[in-house]
């Protein structure tokens, strides 16, 4: 189904020894409900004898001779009966082939939860940064039919089918395969051949098959309803008995293995979670560092301007102290000028007789002397505010400078402080000595019944579709499943039904058809 092989035969080899042989090489052990399958000379899926030799038998004369390994018969609770990985990913690739080729009819709800869990099986958990729109594209999901019923496009479809597939988180690989068979299981057209045949009336039907009498138009045909009835009464009583050691070995190691498989999840699980733990503790410091570098580049960009502050102050400071000392410089100058001129006043008073005569000249001298020393005062007074104004913008700068150096101490010590031909009849009576009689398959509910929250999904899924699909395309297939719901059957129920009264009435019955 999902490989092809490749075997030289000679013309003595019988089915059975090529059957073993391709059990043997892909280690298939519950070989009871696989058969090899071919094309017949007319065109007939045909399944191969397993006790007569493969070139004696209706095959093609062709090189090479294609057989499909296939399963023969179902059993009737896979989660129970079907014991190997192997065997249940045979069974899951086979009934999904069958419902994708619609050969196996199933409701467009049920078809999306189905998908869902092949997706499980394929991409295992969904994860929003990987799974992106669009990574269903190159998947076939749904069954043709599905698609041309209902007015949506792929990605209104692949939506639904991703609600459901973020729902199968955690459930492993191996699990959704068997999930997928338990739902497929309740299908009612699952595990089912049916035959094109005539009753006496000629009425055509599709043969699900019991013990009573029909006509086909071939011959072969009756011999090959008749192979599949005495194989599945053999695998009915088979179920019914005692496992054999085989059998129980094999449930043995098959629990050993799943077992084995929880614990590895769980450890993986456990692993996965210290991880993103550790992810996001790794997060969180370089978080931290990264806002603590920050703050610490604030903080030097504020240092460094206070700095530059503090500079151009010092700066400003040291013009003012020279503009200081030379205003100092000009007023003792001033003064020793003031002084001299004092001295001269008081010569020239001595002198103010002998020199009588230049009086007027020495009046006019003294009035610029005078006004000279006026000056001078004016200038002294001006450099003594100009000296206090001084000291005063010293005050201001050495405090300043000593606040702003207290703030960044205070600042640098809180950050320090945060840390998946001719008509004939043939007859045989199935009986076996010390048949059991159990029926337990007559009481059986589907998994949809089991499951309330399941139910009520699918209930809300079939009511959101049924506004988008055309009900002109519908086939015989559709219109038939409808009927079965609307009077609340399903293949249980039918199954209890077909099974009441005695084997005369039930004949009558399909006489009348």
């Amino acid at each position: 189904m999902d490989a092809e092989l490749e075997f030289a035969i000679l013309p003595s080899t019988t089915g059975k020894q090529l059957f073993d042989q391709i059990v043997k090489t892909i280690g298939l052990r519950e070989t009871w409900f696989f058969g090899l399958q071919y094309q017949d000379s007319k065109g007939f899926s045909t399944w191969l004898k397993l006790n007569k030799r493969v070139t004696a038998q209706d095959v093609r004369r062709e090189n090479p001779l294609l057989i499909k390994f296939r399963a023969k018969f179902y059993p009737e609770d896979v989660a129970e009966e079907l014991i190997q990985e192997a065997t249940q990913r045979l069974f899951f690739l086979q009934v999904k082939e069958g419902i994708l080729n619609d050969d196996i009819y199933c409701p467009p709800e049920t078809a999306v939860l189905l998908a869902s869990y092949s997706v499980q099986t394929k991409h295992g958990d969904y994860k929003k940064d990987y799974h992106f729109p669009g990574y269903l594209s190159r998947d076939k999901l749904l069954p043709q039919r599905v698609l041309e019923q209902h007015k949506l496009n792929k990605e209104q479809w692949e939506n639904r089918i991703k609600v459901w597939h973020e729902e199968h988180k955690g459930v492993l690989r191996e699990d959704a395969m068997v999930e997928y068979l338990k739902i497929a299981q309740d299908l009612e057209m699952y595990g089912v051949n049916y035959f094109s045949i005539k009753n006496k009336k000629g009425s055509e039907l599709w043969l699900g098959v019991d013990d009573f009498v029909f006509y086909a138009p071939r011959l072969r045909i009756n011999k090959r309803i008749l192979a599949l009835c005495m194989g599945n009464h053999d695998l009915y009583m088979r179920r019914r008995k005692p496992d054999t050691i085989e059998v129980q070995q094999m449930k043995a190691q098959a629990r050993e293995e799943k077992t084995k498989r929880q614990m590895e999840k769980a450890l993986l699980e456990s692993e996965k979670k210290k991880r993103e733990n550790a992810e996001k503790e790794t997060e969180k410091i370089a978080r931290e560092t990264m806002e603590l570098i920050g703050r610490l580049k604030q903080i030097e960009e504020e240092t460094k301007k206070a700095q530059k502050e503090l500079d151009e102050r010092s700066r400003r400071a040291l013009e003012l102290e020279k503009e200081r000392k030379f205003a100092q410089e000009e007023a003792e100058r001033l003064e020793k000028e003031r002084r001299a001129a004092e001295d001269a006043k008081a010569a020239l008073l001595q002198q103010s007789e002998s020199q009588m005569k230049n009086q007027e000249n020495l009046a006019t001298e003294l009035t610029s002397k005078i006004s000279l020393l006026e000056d001078v005062k004016q200038k002294d007074d001006d450099t003594k505010r100009w000296q206090k104004r001084v000291d005063l913008d010293r005050a201001i700068e050495v405090l300043n400078a000593k606040v702003i150096s207290v703030h960044i101490q205070d600042s640098v010590q809180g950050d320090h402080d945060e840390t998946d031909e001719s008509s004939a009849e043939a007859s045989a009576e199935l009986t076996s000595p010390g048949m059991v009689r159990d029926r337990s398959e007559e009481e059986r509910m589907t998994e949809a019944q089991k499951n309330e929250r399941l139910q009520k999904h699918l209930k809300a899924l079939s009511t959101e579709l049924a506004s988008a699909r055309d009900d002109s395309k519908n086939t015989p297939n559709d219109l038939i499943h409808a009927e079965n719901v609307k009077a609340g059957r399903d293949k249980y129920r039918t199954l209890r039904q077909i099974r009441q009264g005695n084997t005369k009435q039930r004949i009558d019955e399909f006489e009348s058809m």
